[in-house]
């Protein structure tokens, strides 16, 4: 009896029930949506983002303003937009400028190699061999030597460069440079933190044009850099000066190496310094490659 009641009990006892989830087969976690890659601008030209303002846009191009507002019939500067695509560089400026100057550097012609020596027909006024004869065709030489170093210099003038040359940081280096203030260097060129060089001063101390040049811009309307003047010297070089307590220049000015053209300050900053940036193609670079050492 007592054996036939445990069979009873475990026929009627369940086995207890496991929920486990179900796998599927070759199932991976969805990939991260990809951020989308800025888009690529057209040579010449610049997609407005988010925060950005037509002065910012112009000194990062190393152009003025006003050039910006001409070329994009812009009716009010204040009023650019996001998405909105903007000429940064003068219309034809692959081309001659107006001013006969190149606007954007020339390809250069490939490399030269040493040719095999040119066959030419004989010479109708072939001639003996004599001291003269040879003293005769020399002279010759040199004046044909001349008429195309002429023409050479005829497309210099008219074009502002050798055909075919490139303008380059050498051509740039070649203007005169001197430092724009004096005073201890607080903070050098780093081209991922600091755009420039930061001088250090007392309220009120001259600060100079490094080079000579033309004033493109002079005022308040580039947030971080306080009162700020920029100076064009060449086709591709600029210089910045900035948190200055006075500006005693205005845009249109030619100035020389040396002039003064702004007092020290710390406008938008938060101690008396002066902000010295050089820009080449809009673009930052060390200013220790232009000035002389001291």
């Amino acid at each position: 009896m007592l054996g036939l009641l445990a069979g009873c009990n475990t026929a009627t006892r369940r086995a207890p029930v496991v929920e486990r989830p179900v796998s599927q087969p070759h199932s991976r976690p969805a990939p991260a949506p990809r951020a989308e890659e800025p888009r690529q601008d057209a040579r010449g030209f610049y997609t407005v983002r988010r925060g950005d303002t037509l002065l910012r846009i112009a000194l990062d191009n190393g152009q003025s303003y006003r050039d910006l507002v001409a070329w994009n019939n812009l009716a009010d500067p204040d009023d650019i937009k996001v998405g909105q695509v903007l000429r940064v560089n003068p219309p034809g400026s692959e081309r001659v400028a107006g001013n006969g100057t190149v606007t954007q550097p020339v390809p250069m012609p490939p490399e030269s190699r040493p040719q095999a020596p040119r066959k030419t027909t004989p010479r109708a006024d072939k001639k003996p061999y004599s001291e003269d004869n040879v003293a005769e065709a020399q002279r010759g030489d040199k004046a044909e030597n001349v008429v195309n170093a002429g023409a050479g210099a005829t497309a210099v003038a008219v074009t502002g460069s050798r055909v075919g040359a490139t303008v380059t940081a050498t051509d740039d280096e070649k203007l005169s440079w001197m430092w724009p203030s004096d005073g201890r260097i607080i903070a050098t060129f780093d081209e991922g933190r600091s755009k420039g060089i930061d001088i250090a001063g007392r309220a009120g101390q001259h600060v100079m044009a490094a080079g000579a040049g033309k004033v493109m811009y002079a005022g308040s309307g580039i947030r971080g850099y306080g009162n700020l003047v920029i100076v064009k010297h060449s086709n591709s070089l600029l210089s910045a000066y900035a948190h200055n307590r006075a500006i005693v220049v205005k845009e249109g000015d030619n100035v020389a190496k040396g002039q003064v053209i702004a007092e020290m300050g710390d406008s938008d900053a938060d101690t008396v310094k002066l902000h010295f940036e050089i820009r080449q193609q809009g673009k930052p670079v060390d200013p220790s490659r232009f000035l002389p050492s001291r």
